[in-house]
């Protein structure tokens, strides 16, 4: 069997309600909209069947919950989303092996009650959740149980970017251009993301948590040197602020931190950055992933397949690895 386990799927009575609030969201909604196998099974399943005994880990896709609205309206879509994913994933098991539960961290009280209902209820294999949460580091304190409260459960962690073009690229302009935003920005927010919870003590705090990260890591497994020396002498270029406390913080050298988190293979169908993610994050790290409709499946596929790796790796990479975490 093949595990995709990071692919994207909009249902149908959660997409009508999030078309309600497309007005603060412009062009993702509109993206999204045009991608048809997000909500059309019958075109999901044709290209599903381009890869042998392939199945998916289904999350909803791009904007976040807490960019479409408050808290409020995000956990009844939430609700709508999980409900729909795991009623999916009842009907089709030999489509879906899972899906990773929709929540709204900006009320986390909440974001862990539906957690609790999906996870222990529905069958959720886990979370998906947001490098940030409408412009909320994840380090913040406030989100501190929520993280407690997946690694006592011992569920996986789905991260996954998310930056609009209102972020601009300089200065002297009002939005990134040429969908920058996109292309380098996402890589940049989940490197951002991983180096903030490192920093923070998460894994000192839950040696066990298992974090899934988006496109192989972002940037982190190719600046490896600027991550790793580059920041053991961190404080050095910062007049502002004191951060010599925050590496003797950690029990560890904090680039042992960062070979914790998991990498997937979501590079559309490039494999120059799958090798490097390899090589930092290791075999056992490594799962497979198209981001699926928005990613191609073959493609991704074929260039696993075509990589000079041996069987005992490419069984984890598209198997072994998405079982244990998922409890398959």
């Amino acid at each position: 069997m093949i595990i995709d386990i990071y692919t994207h799927i909009a249902p149908k009575t959660f997409l009508d309600k999030m078309v309600t609030l497309a007005p603060t969201l412009g062009n993702i909604v509109n993206r999204l909209l045009a991608v048809k196998p997000l909500s059309d099974l019958d075109l999901r399943f044709k290209a599903m069947d381009a890869v042998p005994d392939y199945r998916q880990l289904v999350s909803l896709p791009n904007p976040s919950l807490e960019e479409l609205g408050p808290a409020d309206q995000g956990l009844e879509l939430a609700k709508i989303a999980n409900n729909e994913m795991a009623e999916l994933c009842r009907k089709h098991p030999d489509r879906f092996v899972g899906f990773a539960a929709a929540v709204h961290l900006g009320d986390v009280d909440g974001a862990l009650q539906e957690a609790h209902r999906a996870i222990h209820q529905l069958g959720a294999k886990g979370v998906l959740i947001y490098n940030h949460v409408a412009g909320v580091p994840l380090d913040d304190k406030r989100f501190r149980p929520f993280f407690a409260a997946l690694a006592g459960w011992d569920r996986p962690i789905w991260l996954h970017p998310t930056r609009t073009a209102s972020m601009s690229d300089y200065a002297s302009e009002d939005k990134s251009r040429f969908e920058m935003w996109w292309c380098f920005g996402w890589p940049y927010d989940t490197s951002v993301a991983m180096t903030r919870l490192v920093f923070d003590g998460l894994f000192d705090r839950h040696p066990d948590l298992k974090i899934i990260t988006h496109h192989c890591g972002g940037m982190i497994p190719f600046f490896d040197g600027r991550v790793g020396p580059g920041l053991e002498v961190l404080g050095a270029r910062t007049s502002d602020e004191d951060y010599s406390r925050v590496l003797p913080s950690l029990k560890k050298p904090h680039m042992d931190y960062f070979k914790l988190f998991y990498g997937d293979t979501a590079m559309f169908g490039a494999t120059l950055g799958v090798k490097c993610g390899l090589e930092f994050f290791g075999p056992g790290k490594i799962v497979f992933a198209t981001d699926a409709p928005l990613g191609p499946i073959k493609k991704t596929f074929d260039g696993i397949d075509g990589m000079d790796l041996d069987a005992t790796t490419k069984h984890a990479i598209f198997y072994g690895n998405a079982a244990k975490l998922l409890r398959l």
